[in-house]
């Protein structure tokens, strides 16, 4: 496996040079505190990772997906429901 396959938080072997060693060390934990750190990114990778088992999981049982779809729309429609209520007595 070259370096190049390797991710970025990673220190490749074969390193014998000190120097080169702590630079290899010192970019692989930059790195790792980058990623850690780019919230927005995390993000994007979670919810394309949850976007793809949804999508998945309407592919093997469409019925209990169309029933949790329709669940979670009444769910919303009636929390603004509510709170447009609220809002409106409160005038």
């Amino acid at each position: 496996m070259s370096s190049d396959a390797l991710p970025k938080t990673v220190v490749p072997s074969g390193i014998r040079d000190e120097v080169e060693l702590a630079r290899a060390e010192l970019k692989a934990a930059l790195a790792a505190i980058e990623h850690k750190a780019n919230l927005p990114a995390r993000a994007a990778e979670a919810t394309e990772r949850k976007v793809a088992e949804a999508k998945s999981f309407a592919r093997r049982k469409p019925a209990v997906a169309a029933a949790a779809a329709v669940a979670v729309a009444v769910a919303v429609g009636a929390a603004v429901w509510g709170v447009a209520a609220l809002l409106s007595k409160r005038h």
